[in-house]
């Protein structure tokens, strides 16, 4: 065992899988624009080679360019509404709070006031 080299943690190694993970979705999804830039450019049979590698080229770039805007304006409402879900959560909580406090008072005051009556108003 080096003990020059500390052992990840469990945090580390989530974060490094969620990179892995990342970096594996992007080449898929950079696979699936380059397939369809092809077929586009195979549709122009007229094409040169090298006008047919700059079609694929720039067809490639603009959907990873479209995919990534569409992944960080979805990752931006997913940081609005776990805003918006975290404070409606504290403000149920808070409620939830003060109704039962609101309870047990008043299952407390019932509870002695019962207790009193039982007892025939003494003390």
């Amino acid at each position: 065992m080096n003990r020059d080299c500390p052992t990840p943690d469990g945090q580390e190694i989530s974060a490094g899988i969620a990179r892995l993970e990342g970096y594996v979705l992007y080449q898929a999804e950079a696979g699936r624009a380059r397939a369809e830039a092809e077929a586009f450019a195979d549709r122009m049979p007229w094409l040169t080679t090298a006008q047919r590698e700059e079609v694929v080229r720039l067809g490639t770039e603009d959907r990873l360019a479209m995919t990534h805007r569409y992944l960080r304006r979805v990752r931006d409402r997913c940081e609005e509404l776990k805003g918006e879900y975290s404070s409606r959560y504290e403000e149920l909580r808070l409620r939830l709070m003060l109704w039962t406090t609101a309870f047990l008072l008043t299952a407390g005051a019932a509870f002695g006031c019962a207790l009193t009556v039982v007892r025939g108003g003494r003390l």
